[in-house]
């Protein structure tokens, strides 16, 4: 039984990867923990002293939220009443990542599913605080759901290996999971800086040819081309259903703050992305 988190700040983009969530795992028994977590920031000190005199400030700021967290369950089950899904909501008051970390370790979470955007549909704040914080801090495979995406079988799945990414099989495990269940066909796309072809280059084809030997795939490459463009454009290219990627946290972080293509391959993606840890 797989264990799934779904992150919510109840705007209908976090809704919306919630119902993608229940038809990815269709057929398959799935817990799903409904995360929504509190700031202080959020209230001012005359809605904590209107609380009753014998309620906690803690209990006054996650009331509403219990109770938005309920009926969002009560909304979900009633969407999936014949399949083997069991319901848990949770609410924390702490720092966004600090509370899906520890989620994540106490509930032996598999996969985070969750939007791209939030409420204000502002990327570059939702998106860059919330979804790109989890994907850079926590070990966990987390797949962005698109702002107004609907579930689609994922008949064709798109893997990119970056410039100086190599084929690793660590961490590999939700890319498989969907491809067999799917039976997706995949195209392993490989980012190259030159036409150059290394030793390692050379090894890493020959690992996936043997490891993807009972799936249908195909290689591509492509040269120059900054990653956020060359996969935005093989999704359109290859009707692509998915995008499935490795993230190397170091490597990352270093892009990242150098004006990473991950970051833009995230807040323009048009199928849901898969981010995997190695």
């Amino acid at each position: 039984m797989k264990n799934i988190l779904l992150p919510t700040d109840f705007s209908d983009n976090s809704r919306n990867a919630m119902h993608y969530a229940l038809d990815f795992f269709k057929n398959e028994p799935c817990t799903f923990y409904i995360l929504n977590v509190q700031k202080a920031s959020r209230y001012t000190t005359d809605e904590l002293m209107s609380a009753p005199a014998n309620t906690s400030i803690h209990q006054s700021v996650i009331s509403d939220a219990k109770k938005k967290l309920n009926q969002i369950a009560l909304e979900l089950k009633d969407r999936c009443t014949e399949e083997n899904y069991t319901f848990h909501t949770i609410t924390d008051y702490d720092i966004f990542t600090d509370a899906i970390m520890q989620t994540v370790k106490s509930k032996n979470i598999d996969i985070i599913i969750m939007g791209t955007n939030g409420a204000t549909g502002a990327s570059e704040v939702i998106f860059g605080s919330n979804t790109l914080n989890v994907i850079r801090k926590i070990n966990c495979p987390v797949i962005a759901i698109p702002q107004g995406a609907t579930f689609s079988v994922p008949k064709t799945i798109l893997y990119t290996i970056d410039y100086w990414d190599h084929f690793n099989t660590k961490g590999i495990e939700p890319l498989m999971d969907t491809v067999l269940k799917y039976k997706s066909s995949l195209r392993i796309l490989k980012i190259k800086e030159d036409e150059t072809i290394t030793m390692a280059e050379f090894d890493d084809k020959k690992h996936m040819k043997s490891f993807f030997k009972e799936i249908n795939h195909t290689f591509h490459s492509i040269i120059n081309v900054p990653t956020a463009i060359a996969i935005n454009s093989f999704v359109q290219i290859m009707d692509v259903d998915m995008t499935a990627m490795f993230i190397q946290r170091e490597t990352f972080l270093e892009r990242f703050f150098k004006g990473s293509e991950t970051s833009k391959i995230s807040y323009g993606t048009r199928v849901p992305l898969l981010i995997m840890h190695s």
